[in-house]
């Protein structure tokens, strides 16, 4: 049972209807998590316009949603790791890729690179070494790639701790957990 009310677009505030509103508009829908966070409108707002930004980021929706789906299942956040292999899927990711992901694994070196470099910011509670950056910036990754997949780490603790803290009712198709690997 979620433990804050999840917020009704048709019956709050304007602020809140315009917000929520806008979200689902990109869904199609309005998924429990914005409505959970809804009853802090500026916590909202943080959040959404974090989406925004880093949806237009130098990353891609394809690495950004495999970030996402290795955060949820390091995490164990249950709503994440269902709402990012959707999102994931919708990409144009397999759900091979995916379910590599969720270990911090892919075929692809310089994404490897990228979620081993995200998994050691989670396990490490951002205590990454010297040698971590300089692994992730060998792979091919610049500072400004550097900074957005901290930035996505950030983002996603922030959704994981709100659907897990709330007990957000999951609203995506259930995605079972992977047993959890370190980062090397």
């Amino acid at each position: 049972m979620n433990r804050v009310p999840l917020i009704d677009r048709a019956n709050t505030t304007a602020e809140r209807q315009q917000l929520l509103g806008e979200i689902h508009a990109a869904f199609g829908a309005s998924p429990n998590m914005f409505r959970a966070v809804a009853n802090a409108p500026a916590a909202l707002r943080s959040m959404w316009g974090s989406f925004g930004a880093l949806g237009k980021g130098a990353l891609g929706a394809q690495l950004g949603e495999q970030i996402a789906v290795a955060v949820a299942n390091r995490n164990q956040c249950h709503y994440c790791l269902a709402a990012h292999t959707a999102l994931g899927t919708k990409a144009g990711l397999a759900a091979d890729t995916l379910h590599a992901a969720q270990q911090g694994q892919s075929n692809d070196p310089k994404t490897s690179a990228a979620l081993r470099f995200t998994l050691a910011i989670v396990e490490h509670r951002g205590q990454v070494s010297d040698a971590d950056v300089r692994t992730v910036r060998a792979a091919g990754f610049d500072d400004e790639a550097i900074v957005e997949i901290v930035a996505h780490v950030a983002l996603n603790l922030f959704t994981n701790y709100v659907n897990i803290a709330l007990a957000v009712p999951v609203d995506f198709p259930a995605v079972e957990l992977a047993p959890a690997k370190t980062a090397a």
